[in-house]
């Protein structure tokens, strides 16, 4: 009785050291999270029942806002009920500018860490007068939040990478903000879409960038500097354009806080438990 006890705890050992080894492979080790965006058309028909799925997905963390109809309050109760947190939140450009310490509230009642614009109000193409501006807004309201908890961070949307000088316009926003109160989101997409290499950003930028977009583009699929593209051209991760174990390393390497899959789609559920499959089956 003792060999067996002692045999069948050697074995637990050995499977557990054996799993651990697989877990010591896995390049992406990070939480599952998710942009609730991609689940926009599904909010309306039943909020509880969407998040439901969200957590069935084994989704941890939460890139979002309170779906219409909800209060803040309310969306944050379904997170925790669902063992999901909310590290980040999103902001339009005009709402943060003029009432900062609004979405700075909004922020807080979520538990969100980091907020997030994805657009910059401008006429195409995107001129040096909109890099301009958008620079001088985001150290001001970069600045109201970072005195309250909570960091900025632009998401870019790929108008931004339009050639200026010996670089691109997202360069000068880059260099002309104030690392104190301005950092990134990169969204995958929007960073092949208009020629950019996102591993050549990251490593150019390290630390700047503290959120990432997990968003693969159809491969064959031309881009431009327009920041649109049909949504049918949002693929699995893995199926598209984009190099994603590269990609990993070097947000790894630069320190990237959080990932979030946003999925825009027609067909997200399907898509989405495919890139989680996907991204669980690297190894380095």
């Amino acid at each position: 009785m003792y060999f067996m006890k002692n045999s069948i705890l050697s074995l637990f050992l050995l499977l557990t050291a054996l799993s651990a080894d697989c877990q010591s492979d896995k390049l992406f080790t990070a939480p599952i999270g998710l942009q609730t965006y991609t689940f926009r058309n599904s909010f309306p028909h039943g909020i509880e029942a969407t998040m439901d799925t969200i957590q069935a997905l084994g989704v941890k963390e939460l890139e979002g806002n309170a779906p219409n109809g909800m209060s803040v309050e309310d969306f944050r109760k379904l997170a925790d009920e669902r063992g999901m947190t909310i590290p980040a939140t999103g902001a339009g450009y005009e709402e943060i500018v003029k009432d900062p310490m609004e979405v700075v509230r909004k922020a807080k009642i979520l538990g969100a860490k980091y907020v997030m614009v994805a657009w910059i109000p401008h006429q195409p193409p995107f001129k040096l007068e909109d890099a301009k501006k958008a620079v001088k807004d985001f150290n001001s309201v970069g600045k109201v939040l970072k005195e309250n908890g909570i960091t900025f961070c632009y998401h870019n949307h790929g108008y931004e990478f339009i050639p200026y000088g010996s670089g691109t316009l997202f360069d000068y926003i880059a260099e002309h903000t104030d690392p104190d109160y301005v950092s990134f989101e990169m969204d995958i997409l929007w960073t092949i879409f208009p020629g950019a290499d996102p591993v050549q950003l990251l490593n150019k930028y390290g630390s700047r960038f503290k959120l990432m977009h997990l968003k693969d583009l159809k491969k064959g699929v031309k881009g431009d500097f327009t920041g649109g593209t049909s949504t049918l051209n949002d693929v699995a991760l893995g199926t598209g354009q984009a190099d994603i174990p590269a990609i990993l390393i070097a947000a790894e390497k630069a320190g990237i806080k959080h990932y979030f899959i946003e999925d825009e789609s027609p067909v997200f559920i399907q898509q989405v438990p495919e890139t989680i499959r996907y991204l669980h089956s690297l190894k380095k």
